[in-house]
């Protein structure tokens, strides 16, 4: 049997204090430094021998170390994102320089969703995977050529650009043959780097299942990595991993599932609980608000901590034009059942989708005060190609630019609706965020979740973090306020 080729897969450097691929579900730079696990990247770095899993941002490597570790390697698989593409293909071509012989595939959501467009931008890169790639690097790296590894585009010897067939999703059979997502942390990573601010510290994250059924429009991985049809690991596989990752990081705090839902299977979600409550874990996990009482009070009582939860919207029609799946008044609901059973919610919301008004970014900033998370996540709305939101904002002439942030990474608005400018919901963003935590009840609340678990350090970080941001905010908001006074008395003039 020949050795494969000693392979690096990277979640590669980006912009200052950037969670961009590999994982993160809303690629940016944060205002308070936080860091999800390169999930994906462990599974096919746990099947080749001699591999090794680097995750830059989190590890503070810069592309110059990079370059130098790749001394070692022969084959680099890359995780790109929409935000860091242009970084990244323009360092893939000093690699390639550097070390010509090195063979290079990016895998990720741009090159799923235009394969053409990186091939041609790119010529160092010697192929690209679409959607899930697993199995198709793996071959690669055993020595497969390229025109019978599924699943993949690149050049033939001519320079035409060759698409081979799709390749048919990993099942639940070959979920539970992969190696642990953990045990490759344990081997490549440092737990104590990835923190989240409302997950406690450390944390680490894995996945116990694969794709999403549900049909937002908006939502990246399944409609570009992961696909709409959910897969399960069994929960005899899960059990196992969580029993082991406890043994493998006596000093992590919480688990968390990062699937894009854990929960929308009653009887799969008991079972798993079940199995899950004699290892006394603390855990968390996605949710949908479609959960009922029973399911939810079955993972509190199995270790369940905390909820992530995408409620987006608080007015009805805008979880309509986007397909939630999910009512306003199904989520009280749900919210009314986690206060009830002492479950914690983050609660993800959005402006900036299709449909949206003035009256109702206002509908969901008071939806959020009456639902009163823990903590919350404001984002602006972002088409990445590939989604169906992209389609609909690019044929409806919506999207203003097709730049998604600025030269450090920051998100910003690029969908521009008539009677709504971009400003304004920027602007709304931030006063989203002052409405909701500078109100008494949930700065308190803040505050006694740090001493409860014995945070504090990290929360004054995060606060100072917060501050400082905000006053940046407050006097670029000013001085532009001034600039259309100014422009406003010379048009009169």
């Amino acid at each position: 049997m020949t050795t494969p080729l000693k392979t690096l897969f990277l979640n590669p450097p980006s912009f200052e204090k950037f969670d961009g691929g590999a994982s993160s579900r809303w690629p940016a730079t944060r205002e308070i430094e936080s860091y999800w696990y390169p999930v994906w990247l462990t599974y096919p770095a746990g099947m080749l021998e001699g591999s090794r899993l680097l995750d830059a941002p989190p590890h503070h490597i810069k592309w110059a170390e990079v370059v130098t570790i790749l001394k070692d390697y022969e084959f680099l698989v890359l995780f790109t994102s929409t935000m860091g593409w242009d970084g990244d293909q323009k360092m893939a071509e000093v690699i390639k320089q550097t070390y010509p012989s090195i063979k290079i595939s990016f895998v990720g959501p741009p090159v799923t969703t235009s394969p053409d467009k990186a091939l041609n931008e790119c010529p160092a890169i010697d192929f690209i995977c679409r959607r899930e790639f697993d199995f198709s690097v793996v071959e690669f790296a055993n020595g497969k050529p390229l025109n019978e590894i599924l699943g993949v585009s690149y050049r033939d010897a001519n320079g035409v650009i060759q698409h081979n067939p799709d390749r048919a999703q990993v099942t639940p059979e070959q979920l539970d043959e992969m190696p642990w997502a953990t045990e490759i942390y344990a081997r490549d990573l440092d737990v104590t780097k990835y923190s989240v601010p409302f997950l406690l510290h450390p944390f680490v994250s894995l996945y116990s299942t694969r794709g999403c059924p549900a049909q937002c429009t908006f939502c990246l991985w399944p409609q570009t990595l992961s696909g709409h049809a959910w897969r399960k690991r069994s929960t005899d596989d899960v059990a196992a991993e969580m029993a082991n990752a406890k043994k493998l990081f006596p000093n992590v705090k919480e688990f968390f599932f990062d699937d894009d839902t854990f929960n929308i299977q009653k009887a799969r979600t008991v079972e798993l609980c079940e199995k899950l409550k004699p290892l006394g874990l603390t855990w968390s996990c996605t949710s949908r608000v479609t959960t009922d009482f029973d399911t939810l009070k079955a993972m509190k009582e199995a270790g369940c901590r905390l909820l992530i939860v995408g409620f987006e919207s608080g007015d009805p029609q805008i979880l309509k034009n986007i397909k939630k799946g999910a009512t306003v008044q199904r989520a009280l609901d749900f919210q009314r059942d986690c206060h009830k059973l002492g479950l914690v919610v983050h609660g993800d919301f959005i402006l900036g989708l299709p449909g949206e008004t003035r009256e109702s970014i206002r509908n969901t900033i008071e939806f959020a005060k009456q639902l009163d998370c823990e903590t919350i996540q404001v984002s602006i709305a972002h088409a990445f190609p590939g989604t169906e939101f992209f389609d609909y904002a690019k044929e409806n002439g919506f999207i203003t630019n097709e730049a998604m942030s600025d030269e450090g990474g920051h998100q910003m608005a690029h969908i521009e609706y008539p009677g709504l400018p971009v400003e304004y919901v920027m602007e709304m963003v931030h006063k989203f965020y002052d409405e909701y935590f500078f109100r008494p009840k949930a700065a308190f609340r803040v505050i006694w979740q740090a001493v409860l678990h014995r945070d504090l350090p990290r929360l004054y970080t995060e606060a100072r973090s917060f501050m400082k941001l905000r006053s940046q905010r407050n006097k670029a908001s000013r001085a532009a306020s001034a600039l259309k006074a100014q422009e406003s008395v010379g048009q009169g003039a």
